[in-house]
């Protein structure tokens, strides 16, 4: 309890997917905004399948995807210890402790429990800067969020087909900009890719883009029309309003699919 207590004091409790998952995040430095729900609701998860969340930080995605997906279980692993602290409350305050585990390790230095080939799913939401060009401001925490450190790109790749089972699948967030490096780590080992843009506003150039792939497929890369998030009012479209708000799924390939979730009583 005295653990428990510790960490709510650096920390803020926030809720997302409507309300329906409580989400304890630090008080400052980096604050969860809206990629790691739509990563989550993109990851297609079925019941009984093991995903990996790879730098799950506060736990945001693998607590959303837990709230989505009935049955299935979430391994996060995240270096930060402050972070698995939250993660790890987050999860109880949920009820999540069947579905749910939070891992401390990194690329580097995993844990005994992550073997190779033990996942159907990965998922990540890595930093988005190069360490050799971004500009290093405010704190420690939201560096690294943002960050490359030791591990680029490259190595999330790589590290993701190591631990999924063949024909596996891995779902990146990235920022569009860093697309050409993310399909060039893909390259070669994994096929099948579906990359969707993510358009701030109708006529917008994409921010992101969510990526989808298949370990050991020959099909070949799909650029679906992507999502709008935002009307002209600002307010979410509402095909991602129901994702957002209403915990419905992704379709990554043909129009946004609003999947059955999970129900809490």
């Amino acid at each position: 309890m005295k653990v428990a207590k510790a960490v709510k004091r650096a920390s803020t409790e926030d809720r997302i997917l409507g309300g329906r998952v409580r989400l304890l995040q630090p008080a400052a430095g980096y604050r969860v905004a809206i990629d790691p729900v739509l990563l989550a609701a993109a990851v297609p998860a079925r019941k009984g399948e093991r995903v990996l969340d790879i730098g799950t930080g506060s736990g945001a995605a693998a607590l959303c995807l837990a709230a989505r997906v009935d049955g299935c279980r979430v391994l996060g692993l995240e270096r930060d210890g402050a972070l698995v602290r939250l993660a790890r409350e987050s999860v109880r305050l949920n009820a999540f402790g069947d579905s749910v585990e939070i891992v401390s390790g990194d690329l580097a230095h995993p844990p005994a429990v992550l073997a190779a080939g033990c996942f159907d799913r990965v998922m990540a939401n890595p930093p988005f800067l190069e360490e050799r060009t971004a500009a290093r401001r405010g704190s420690r925490a939201r560096a690294a969020a943002h960050v490359e450190g030791a591990e680029g790109l490259d190595s999330w790749v790589a590290f993701a087909l190591r631990m999924v089972r063949p024909a596996g699948t891995v779902t990146f967030i990235h920022r569009a900009d860093r697309l050409d490096d993310l399909l060039a780590a893909l390259h070669g080992q994994w096929g099948g890719i579906v990359v969707c843009p993510l358009w701030p506003k109708r006529g917008r150039p994409a921010k992101r883009v969510i990526v989808h792939a298949v370990r050991g497929s020959r099909a070949p890369l799909i650029l679906t029309p992507g999502l709008v998030l935002h009307a002209r009012s600002g307010a979410y479209t509402r095909d991602i309003d129901a994702i957002l708000r209403g915990g419905g799924a992704l379709a990554l390939v043909g129009a946004p699919c609003v999947g059955k979730r999970r129900r809490r009583d």
